[in-house]
């Protein structure tokens, strides 16, 4: 892995000569005020394996069911779409989380509750997307699930791949998790319930 500190390549980066930013007249306030609430990105990360679509998903459904406007963006579902031309080396996991941010810096400028569920392993990369929000509009919730447990869990098959070599660059195996270190949130799904996680989360986010 190159050093977190080190500037890394991204796809498209230089602004056209004549691409002038346009102020629109309905503000991101207005558009919360609208909404009635408050919008925020709350960005799940963590181990494959750790709940991060599980306690998403719970946390979303959770919320739609009390009248927030929210969203979810998943990692593989965006794969399908918006990012399906990446891969998984280094620079095309920062492009991946790059777009995602964008995606969801739009979302919350919207007035919504926008829900990422990434593994996003490389500190770098996460405070990137928490630098393009304002103060207090990303939550960082760290899934801390132990490896031991994500790997028997194995959802998906993808850590038994990995230990035979057929997936290459598999994060917590042959690539790394870099922990959060001031995450806003730290849940371990392998002590805490889906539900109990999803309460925890809202908890917080009403302190």
């Amino acid at each position: 892995m190159s050093d977190s500190n080190t500037p890394y390549e991204l796809k498209n980066i230089n602004l056209p000569s004549n691409a002038v930013w346009h102020k629109c007249t309905v503000s991101p306030l207005d558009r919360a005020r609208l909404m009635e609430q408050t919008p925020r990105c709350i960005w799940l990360t963590g181990l494959s394996g750790a709940g991060k679509s599980t306690v998403a998903n719970a946390l979303d459904a959770t919320l739609h069911e009390n009248g927030v406007k929210s969203f979810l963006l998943d990692g593989d579902n965006v794969r399908h779409g918006l990012n399906k031309d990446l891969g998984m080396t280094e620079s095309d996991r920062a492009e991946n989380i790059r777009r995602v941010g964008e995606v969801a810096k739009l979302m919350v400028d919207s007035g919504l509750v926008v829900i990422c569920a990434f593994i996003s392993p490389y500190k770098r990369d996460r405070q990137m997307v928490r630098s393009i929000f304002k103060h207090g509009q990303f939550v960082e919730v760290y899934l801390e699930t132990p490896l031991s447990v994500c790997e028997q869990r194995d959802p998906k098959g993808l850590y038994k791949k990995a230990r035979a070599g057929v997936i290459k660059q598999f994060t917590g195996i042959s690539d790394p998790y870099e922990v959060p270190e001031n995450a806003e949130i730290t849940i371990d799904t392998s002590t805490l319930s889906v539900a109990d996680s999803v309460k925890h989360i809202l908890q917080v986010l009403s302190q």
